[in-house]
């Protein structure tokens, strides 16, 4: 997709989405959900830890369903240091909300540091609008269950 083909709703929706999952982000760190909590260590979100305490409380919302029903798709390295898309495979035994936070990562880094060509999903705006609305959507699922909303949305 090339800059000029970038339409105001998708600015509008890369812009919420990316804002959203930064301060989703910030309250994982804010809650605890550390990868490490050794002092003077890199303060990283533990995407995991959020999932494996939620995990049986949790059941998909209509944005959650819809973000799986999508079926955003991964950038990997093809043969002779190509580049290609698949579908992101889930184990067998996968819990929900696994999978939802595996998806919306996947659509944060295909925005920010994906490629942008090669698939026909992301030359397809109305197509990104979708995915960045519906992980929107998601994200403030898991704030709620989180209970981060104050932090969230910064009202103290």
């Amino acid at each position: 997709m090339k800059r000029t083909e970038i339409t105001p709703p998708l600015q509008d929706a890369a812009f919420d989405f990316l804002f959203g999952f930064s301060r989703f982000e910030y309250c994982l760190k804010e809650k605890q959900f550390l990868k490490s909590t050794d002092a003077g260590k890199k303060a990283e979100p533990n995407w995991d830890k959020f999932v494996k305490k939620h995990r049986n409380g949790y059941a998909p919302g209509p944005g959650a369903r819809a973000l799986i029903a999508a079926r955003p798709r991964q950038q990997v390295v093809a043969a002779n240091a190509g580049l290609a898309w698949k579908e992101l495979q889930f184990e067998a035994n996968e819990f929900e909300l696994q999978k939802v936070t595996l998806l919306l990562r996947l659509v944060r880094n295909n925005l920010f540091h994906g490629g942008k060509h090669g698939d026909t999903h992301w030359d397809n705006p109305e197509r990104t609008v979708q995915l960045l609305q519906q992980g929107q959507i998601v994200l403030d699922e898991l704030v709620e269950l989180g209970g981060f909303g104050n932090d969230y949305r910064r009202s103290y």
